[in-house]
């Protein structure tokens, strides 16, 4: 149940991932700000309750060793831990930038048309989408082989 619930965590920071996105291409600076801190919480949420996660397995005997597959499960849920660990330091960078850079309307304008700025708003978002996505098949390929 605690995997469900961190599906609808990583769900709910790429819908903010996406607000952030949409905000940025419209100008909007205090929504694109707030939507990457909410993005950066969640992150940090899904974090926390993974590592309950892992907590309530241990305590139910569902070790590394018990199976093939439940050595899977700890391999593969802490793979992708990881990466949306490496992706935090991104999503600060974002945040950290558009707090200092974004104090006036000329800085708002140069920041919001900056294409590199852009490019790299939409890898970050890609690379966070692709996350879920492989986090909810994982969730659904574990539950089908009912492992959780």
């Amino acid at each position: 149940m605690l995997f469900v619930l961190n599906t609808a965590i990583l769900l709910a920071s790429s819908w903010t991932m996406i607000r952030a996105k949409r905000c940025y291409l419209s100008d909007n600076t205090i929504g694109y700000q707030q939507n990457l801190r909410y993005t950066i919480w969640l992150s940090l949420l899904f974090t926390g309750m993974q590592a309950v996660a892992w907590w309530w397995l241990f305590q139910n005997n569902i070790n590394l060793g018990t199976s093939t597959t439940t050595g899977f499960l700890y391999v593969i849920s802490f793979v992708h831990l990881a990466h949306v660990l490496a992706g935090l330091p991104f999503l600060f960078k974002f945040y950290r930038a558009a707090k200092k850079h974004m104090v006036d309307p000329v800085t708002v304008l140069v920041y919001f048309s900056d294409p590199e700025k852009r490019l790299s708003l939409r890898l970050l978002t890609l690379y966070w989408h692709f996350l879920d996505g492989l986090w909810i098949y994982l969730v659904l390929f574990f539950a089908l082989n009912q492992v959780i």
